[in-house]
């Protein structure tokens, strides 16, 4: 049950609605949301030693559509601890594909929905996955997983957009890392060799 009476903060924000895992925020004029008990969001761009592009496919209640994304999540605060972001990446990886990362490279963070929401994604490259489950997510979620060659990414991106699936920007945001430098064009062409800037 949410509560509905609206309660000022110490910094002046007044608390408009608060629920289980949402809070509706008024500063000034504007009007946000925060999560509760989180301290991060992670994003994670995960290549397999094959140079395939790890995804994942979900139905997404709020745009009531299957969405194509990267694996991503919460870093939780469980007991008053702040989960670290790279375990979380970890945690995240393997529930949702059942992928180990050996390697998780920090590459930025930034705001998704900079308008509507104070969240900040952090992204980390995960090289060299290794498939170590089933994956699928926690009970509450049904992934599907997809492993595409980068090579041919673009045009499978393409064929699912075509048919009528969304794909988040999250994805298009990992490409570029990859592109711009994240792995050699040597790993992109079957190479197991990481930069690390």
């Amino acid at each position: 049950m949410a509560d509905r009476t609206p309660t000022e903060t110490r910094d002046g924000r007044e608390v408009l609605l608060e629920s289980k895992h949402l809070r509706f925020v008024r500063s000034g004029t504007w009007e946000y949301v925060e999560r509760r008990n989180v301290c991060g969001i992670v994003a994670i761009v995960p290549v397999t030693g094959n140079g395939e592009f790890v995804l994942v496919e979900q139905y997404r209640i709020p745009v009531d559509a299957r969405v194509i994304e990267i694996p991503a999540g919460l870093a939780d605060v469980v007991d008053g601890r702040n989960e670290p972001l790279e375990e979380a990446a970890r945690r995240e990886l393997r529930e949702e594909t059942g992928y180990h990362a050996p390697r998780l490279q920090y590459l930025f963070t930034g705001p998704p929905s900079a308008g509507l929401s104070s969240e900040v994604v952090t992204f980390f490259l995960a090289s060299n996955v290794l498939r170590v489950g089933a994956g699928g997510g926690d009970a509450n979620e049904n992934i599907q997983v997809h492993t595409v060659p980068l090579a041919t990414v673009d045009d499978w991106l393409d064929q699912q957009a075509r048919s009528g699936k969304l794909i988040d920007p999250k994805v298009y945001t990992g490409l570029y890392a990859i592109r711009r430098g994240a792995w050699t064009d040597e790993h992109l062409n079957g190479r197991r060799e990481v930069v690390t800037p």
